[in-house]
């Protein structure tokens, strides 16, 4: 079985770091850019899209910073993939970047990677940052 490849996206949002935490953090936050629904008990979550439904674990997290999902299998138990979501500030500037790791097949890295763009511009969309 081959593996999947790790790669990084990063992408400027104009917003404040804690706004933008709220966004990446919060199963309500989450439903409105990056699944069609979020649903959390503990530190377990579901992301559903349309007809797929794929199951998390809350791997660690810093508040105002960055948050890390697990993908779990079906008897809960954590797989090797993750994503996690990075806030960047820029001291001198203070610009603020969303930086995504994540996972994906080599024949499916460009199509996750546009997956990103296009639920990051979501995001930025329902955050006012165009």
């Amino acid at each position: 079985m081959e593996n999947k490849i790790r790669y990084e996206l990063e992408f400027p949002i104009n917003s404040s770091p804690q706004l933008l935490y709220q966004y990446i953090s919060t199963p309500s936050g989450l439903q409105e850019w990056f699944a069609d629904n979020v649903n959390s008990r503990g530190e377990f979550f579901t992301f559903i899209w349309d007809d797929t439904e794929e199951n998390a674990r809350l791997a660690s997290k810093k508040t105002g910073e960055k948050i890390k999902f697990k993908w779990i299998d079906d008897d809960k138990k954590d797989t090797e993939y993750y994503f996690e979501l990075r806030i960047l500030e820029d001291e001198i500037t203070k610009d603020v970047s969303l930086m995504v790791v994540d996972f994906a097949f080599e024949d499916e890295l460009l199509e996750a990677k546009l997956l990103w763009e296009n639920q990051v511009s979501d995001l930025k969309h329902v955050i006012g940052s165009n």
